[in-house]
């Protein structure tokens, strides 16, 4: 076998010439993997879930989302 040329970029794949995609079988297991791994964590895998989702939300509409807890705020001290 030639040795490759060390200015030539190298690698290998595992595909052997199918295309390179992500088989069913393998998404069913990383999909019981996952599954598994978020029972294991426990409650605080949900709440930390739900935390992430709440701050996707509001990272997305940030000037609304200080507006809208401004006037929350107004509000209630002006209720006081």
């Amino acid at each position: 076998m030639p040795r490759p040329s060390r200015s030539e970029p190298s690698w290998d794949t595992s595909s052997l010439g199918d295309p390179a995609d992500v088989s069913a079988l393998e998404r069913v297991a990383l999909a019981d993997h996952l599954a598994h791994c978020g029972t294991l964590r426990g409650p605080l895998q949900a709440l930390q879930t739900a935390s992430d989702e709440v701050q996707g939300l509001l990272a997305g509409r940030f000037v609304t989302a200080v507006v809208f807890v401004t006037l929350l705020v107004g509000a209630s001290w002006l209720a006081l």
